[in-house]
């Protein structure tokens, strides 16, 4: 067999045992709905005075089930003032009993954002996809975190 039709066939071989390793295919997601309670956040004022670039938002809060009854796990991490009143660039990891999911992206001010999910743990360690931040009330006590996992 010549060069050429080895590379092939091992290539070949190497992506059908990663298919049969459980790297997800279409039609292989799952969605997680929980809402977060914001009850720790706390923002430390770096560089200006007020509201500026730079500035650090930590927190560790309780995450709960979709219906806001049910105590399912927490979450921590933190996140970087980018744009004055407008975005914050975050990094958290949710911890529920199965596993841990970890995400990165924007937080906006005033609307809806969407993170990469970029990895987990567990249940979750080949987890990939998006989480869709929602907040559930004006004062950002309370927020919808839905992950779309693949």
């Amino acid at each position: 067999m010549n060069t050429c039709w080895r590379i092939a066939a091992i290539a070949f071989t190497v992506a059908g045992l990663g298919l049969s390793a459980g790297i997800a295919r279409a039609g292989d997601e799952e969605t997680i709905t929980l809402v977060e309670r914001a009850a720790s956040d706390t923002v430390v004022d770096i560089g200006e005075k007020g509201d500026s670039v730079g500035d650090v938002l930590a927190f560790a809060n309780e995450i709960y089930d979709k219906s806001n009854a049910t105590l399912l796990g927490h979450d921590n991490g933190s996140c970087v003032r980018t744009a004055v009143g407008k975005a914050w660039e975050c990094f958290w990891t949710l911890t529920l009993e199965k596993g841990q999911i970890t995400v990165e992206g924007p937080f906006y001010d005033t609307s809806d954002s969407v993170l990469a999910v970029t990895g987990g743990t567990g249940k979750y360690a080949e987890a990939s996809g998006e989480m869709k931040l929602h907040a559930r009330d004006a004062k950002g006590s309370e927020y919808d975190f839905v992950y779309s996992l693949r």
